[in-house]
């Protein structure tokens, strides 16, 4: 009999969780089956959660306040919800003042990585305790990929 594997608690950078739940057939669309198949556990805190629902009212998305609710309804339920993080305690500062609550939150949980396609982010990689990693890197680790 297999071994159980923990899952893996990851911070997603809100385009990439865009990404996932809006384009059903984009190249990031296998991590909402890995969320849903308990594989990956997001964490999420108040200030990531608010920033999602900020970037999915965007004019861009065109979507309705139904479509909204519809796509949270559908990442909430599979959220480790953090309490939010003390900024003090963090002792990396992100280019961009937007993204260092992604920071704060990977560091303050423990979380095993942070998912990426942010430059601002994505050059903070090994100065924070778990991975920074782009959605590409991530899936192969996830799916076992050497």
């Amino acid at each position: 009999m297999g071994k159980a594997v923990a899952p893996t608690k990851a911070v997603i950078d809100t385009n990439v969780l865009i990404s996932a739940f809006l384009f059903a057939r984009g190249r990031v669309s296998w991590l909402r089956r890995a969320l849903r198949s308990g594989t990956v556990v997001p964490i999420v805190s108040r200030a990531t959660v608010q920033e999602l629902v900020r970037v999915l009212e965007y004019p861009k998305f065109a979507l309705s306040r139904e479509d909204r609710e519809e796509l949270l309804a559908d990442f909430l339920p599979f959220a480790e919800v953090f309490p939010e993080p003390v900024p003090s305690l963090c002792n990396v500062e992100c280019r961009d003042p937007d993204d260092q609550v992604f920071i704060e939150l990977a560091i303050a949980s423990g979380a095993d990585v942070v998912v990426s396609g942010d430059a601002d982010l994505l050059v903070l990689a090994g100065r924070v305790g778990g991975s920074i990693l782009t959605a590409a890197e991530f899936r192969g680790r996830v799916e076992g990929e050497p």
